[in-house]
């Protein structure tokens, strides 16, 4: 809370503004500080009455936020049914979506999946920030292509995809400046294994922990590693609406029909 500047009211000098605060004012008996500070009382309310008009939150009640959230949040399909099911529809706007695993398990083609399903399905603009270089316009072509065999369609499918090369901190940080609250974000973590349990666990570590909303994990089904079998096993280890530690298992080499409807925003149900 900033420092009382004089000409707010009629006899509030420099001197006497200069060891008080807006809060002590607001919290303060006017009739002592009226005696105090030889202001009327009068001038001493139509000031508290400003600066609460200028600096006070304005409540809002629940219903009005629910509406604003149904007019600001959309949610996204993946393009993979059962992994849709396991997050409770699909992506949510505003929200980060962590998906972990070790190498091979799966995360690039996921990310892959959602990106063709939002550039074709929903005919929105993605963008998307490689940081290995994963990703290639020949995997994105092979995921459209068994959904259209128009070329013209599959070209302004890529067209909307936007790839951002981010292959150290300050260029991620340089990209992720410019992102906003209203983005579906969605990054990908490796896996360490944890040197007093030996137990698998996300590479970033605990502080990282706290960031995403929803954290998928991404694990390769046993026993069909060297057949190139693209079944996943996914597991839900963090989020805001589904209790954690429901699997699902994917197919991640084929983009699905969705089983629910792409795309769910404002009135929709």
């Amino acid at each position: 809370m900033g420092v009382l500047r004089a000409g707010l009211c009629p006899g509030l000098t420099q001197e006497m503004g200069q060891p008080l605060k807006m809060v002590d004012l607001a919290a303060a008996d006017l009739e002592e500080v009226a005696q105090k500070c030889s202001l009327s009382y009068k001038a001493l309310v139509a000031l508290r009455r400003v600066l609460l008009a200028q600096f006070s939150a304005f409540p809002s009640n629940g219903a009005d936020l629910y509406e604003e959230m149904k007019t600001s949040t959309a949610i996204l399909s993946t393009g993979i049914g059962s992994l849709d099911k396991l997050l409770d529809a699909g992506l949510y706007t505003g929200e980060v979506t962590e998906i972990v695993g070790g190498p091979g398990s799966g995360k690039t083609q996921v990310c892959l999946c959602v990106a063709a399903n939002v550039s074709h399905g929903l005919q929105q603009n993605v963008l998307y920030i490689d940081s290995n270089g994963g990703l290639t316009a020949s995997r994105l072509l092979q995921l459209l292509q068994p959904r259209t065999q128009d070329e013209d369609e599959q070209a302004r499918a890529l067209q909307r995809i936007q790839v951002v090369h981010a292959f150290d901190i300050f260029q991620m940080l340089d990209v992720l400046q410019d992102l906003r609250g209203t983005v579906t974000q969605q990054v990908t973590n490796h896996m360490t294994r944890d040197r007093d349990s030996g137990k698998f666990k996300p590479a970033l570590g605990r502080s990282w922990s706290f960031v995403p909303s929803t954290r998928i994990l991404l694990d390769i089904i046993e026993g069909t590693g060297a057949s190139g079998s693209s079944r996943r096993t996914v597991c839900l280890t963090k989020s805001p609406r589904q209790p954690t530690g429901f699997q699902e298992v994917v197919d991640i080499g084929t983009w699905e029909t969705p089983e629910q409807s792409p795309v769910f925003q404002g009135e929709q149900t």
